[in-house]
């Protein structure tokens, strides 16, 4: 059976870069995945991730992007766009470790077979820990994305009967002493 890793990432200190760590945690939440399904918190790791991927067939990747378009902007690359300069420029440093981990596990002879990346044209990623509304807004639509690239993949989540709550730490508000 094949190994599908659905990865996130982003900073989620830096407000909209955080779209792929949270899209990640709400996943989780809501679905029951089959064994072979492998959800993988990137955050900024960059290329630490290598190891992680090494034993993929398949990985669907979210994060912001920086490419033409409204905020709330959805792009969708391949694994080909990794590697023949199709991405736009990159958002922060955790971006250049994505395309890194991917050449390196492709010349370890481990990158997965097949790589889409679901990126959203962020607004704002200054600091601060909560989506703008135009991300926050495109969080269904990247999930039914993230769904309908596992459907084609053969892998269908099932929808708990009680979804958890996401636990999205980073926005939850400190109570006063």
């Amino acid at each position: 059976m094949e190994k599908i890793g659905v990865m996130g990432v982003g900073n989620v200190l830096l407000r909209d870069e955080g779209f792929g760590v949270k899209l990640l945690y709400i996943l989780k939440a809501k679905y029951d995945f089959p064994e072979n399904v492998v959800l993988i918190d990137g955050g900024t790791a960059g290329i630490f991730l290598s190891p992680e991927i090494d034993y993929l067939d398949r990985l669907v990747i979210v994060d912001v992007v920086k490419a033409e378009g409204e905020p709330g902007s959805v792009r969708i690359y391949e694994k080909e766009d990794f590697f023949i300069d199709r991405l736009p420029l990159k958002l922060s440093p955790h971006q250049l470790g994505l395309q890194e981990v991917l050449l390196l596990n492709e010349l370890k002879g481990t990158c997965p077979k097949e790589v889409k990346l679901i990126g959203v044209v962020p607004k704002a990623v200054e600091t601060g820990t909560g989506l703008t509304p135009e991300l926050e807004a495109k969080l269904p639509e990247v999930e039914e994305l993230v769904l309908k690239v596992l459907r084609e993949w053969g892998v269908e989540p099932k929808l708990k009967e009680r979804p958890e709550d996401p636990q999205i730490w980073w926005e939850k508000k400190v109570k006063e002493a």
